[in-house]
């Protein structure tokens, strides 16, 4: 059994990494909320633009943007992968590699070609020990992810797709469920499927007033409407990376705590077995004289 000198010092180590896990845990509290609130702000601004190009669509029918025009079956696809920079949410990024890890091999066993878009730290560092067609990425992006960092490395995917070098795009990232559970899904955002449903029906007829074109409008809204879809991805991934820690720090903090109780039962048993013997060689040692 340990002395206990060694067990106070395990209860030591134990407490000083409760407060660090308790300090984080209430940081990521404070930026969870946050997250959350720009999270919730953007979801209509996405919806909405859905909504005006597929108007758009419709009202021109004899257009067909590059965006909307499925190619048959892929040989290559591009891959969007969104991750956090930092590590200690669970097994959030875990999740969402595992996922397009698995999409990757389905593509591979079908001799399609795939070329990787990477943000965040975490799944860059994957696929390169993967060895995956890296042709992009971004890290760094923070607490509140901006756009013009993003539009770089998605703009060498739209290139790709338009140039005829891949045929579909997809992306996986974590959607926010709640601040329990988050979700990796993975979604085909090239060509837009979308656009084919039901425009928004009114009382009245009504159409929009296009300036230059109609045209020139389409081609300008989609190539934005992908942007922001990967925008609103990337908000919904820090508040799920911001949820997750709490969750896992909270955890970690509970586990510290159950240590350190049982290792104050230990230390208290040492204790008194070391009370217990000194007594009892007092004891021998008195009846001995």
């Amino acid at each position: 059994m340990a002395g206990s000198k060694e067990i106070r010092n395990k209860i030591k180590s134990v407490q000083n990494t409760r407060k660090i896990t308790k300090a984080m845990e209430m940081v990521a509290a404070s930026k969870m909320k946050k997250a959350q609130e720009r999270m919730r702000a953007s979801r209509p601004y996405v919806s909405r633009m859905l909504a005006i190009a597929r108007h758009l669509a419709h009202a021109n029918p004899e257009y067909r943007h590059p965006f909307v025009v499925k190619r048959g079956e892929p040989k290559n696809v591009g891959l969007i992968v969104i991750t956090s920079d930092k590590g200690l949410c669970g097994g959030l990024n875990t999740n969402a590699l595992r996922l397009a890890l698995s999409k990757i091999k389905s593509w591979q066993a079908k001799s399609v070609g795939v070329q990787v878009s990477v943000i965040g730290n975490k799944g860059l560092g994957f696929m390169n020990r993967l060895k995956a067609n890296v042709v992009s990425h971004v890290v760094g992006l923070g607490d509140r992810p901006h756009l013009d960092k993003l539009i770089g490395p998605v703009k060498v995917q739209l290139d790709a797709y338009i140039a005829g070098q891949i045929d579909e795009l997809h992306l996986v990232a974590t959607r926010f469920e709640n601040t329990m559970k988050q979700t990796p899904v993975e979604s085909q955002i090239l060509p837009i499927a979308d656009l084919e449903g039901e425009v928004e029906k009114r009382e009245y007829p009504w159409d929009y007033i296009y300036e230059p074109d109609a045209k020139t409008v389409l081609e300008g809204l989609l190539t934005r409407y992908i942007e922001s879809v990967i925008f609103q991805a990337a908000n919904e991934n820090i508040a799920s990376e911001q949820s997750a820690r709490m969750v896992a720090m909270k955890a970690a903090s509970d586990n510290a705590g159950t240590i350190i109780d049982e290792l104050q039962l230990i230390y208290n048993k040492t204790r008194q077995a070391a009370i217990t013997k000194e007594i009892s060689e007092i004891v021998a040692g008195a009846a001995a004289v």
